[in-house]
């Protein structure tokens, strides 16, 4: 079995190419949801947190409260790299947890969706990489039409991300999101081929 990583900067449209191949039968793990679930659920994960950023972070009912990490993270920002070290361990673990179950019933390959594949070091977890681009022009209307943000406040969100052109030649497979190339039919070649590949490694 295979686990590819589907990558892209925000507004791209990377969930959007996952979805289609959600259509096509594909798991998917998408690693900010699951990362949302384990400050819940991880208990070793609880306690780092709690231990980073007081008692506050989690309220009387266990729920993460997300403006007590921001505004520490504001204040200072090597919290955020301490923050990343706690989880990212933990979401690479769940991964692969998540990979074995999905081997075990026979899977020819999965995807792990994640903003941050390269930044994180979780392209060291898949085998193969999709990088899913969008001119900016583009990715700012998204982010603006979706989460209904000015376009100061959408600017600040893409610059804090590396820059796709830094990591675009690390991908094994290119998807144009860029509204001149239908999205399904680049999905659906690269499906093709990723089954052609996990053929040709059984045998």
């Amino acid at each position: 079995m295979l686990a590819i990583g589907v990558t892209g900067n925000i507004g791209s449209g990377k969930t959007t190419v996952c979805k289609i191949f959600e259509g096509l039968g594909l798991d998917i793990y998408y690693a900010d949801a699951m990362a949302k679930r384990l400050y819940q659920t991880d208990f070793e994960l609880k306690e780092g947190v709690i231990t980073l950023f007081g008692h506050g972070s989690y309220d009387n009912e266990g729920q993460l409260v997300r403006q007590v990490l921001s505004d520490a993270i504001y204040r200072d920002p090597n919290l955020r790299e301490a923050l990343n070290d706690l989880v990212h361990p933990r979401v690479f673990a769940d991964f692969k947890v998540w990979c074995d179950q999905k081997r075990a019933l026979g899977k020819s390959y999965v995807i792990k969706e994640a903003a941050i594949l390269f930044e994180s070091g979780a392209d060291k977890t898949v085998d193969l990489v999709i990088g899913v681009l969008a001119p900016l022009s583009l990715r700012l209307k998204r982010v603006i039409d979706r989460d209904g943000g000015n376009e100061k406040a959408a600017m600040l969100i893409i610059q804090s991300q590396m820059p796709q052109e830094q990591w675009v030649e690390r991908c094994d497979y290119i998807i144009n999101n860029d509204d001149a190339h239908p999205l399904e039919g680049q999905v659906l070649m690269i499906h093709e081929s990723l089954l052609v590949r996990v053929k040709n490694e059984r045998r």
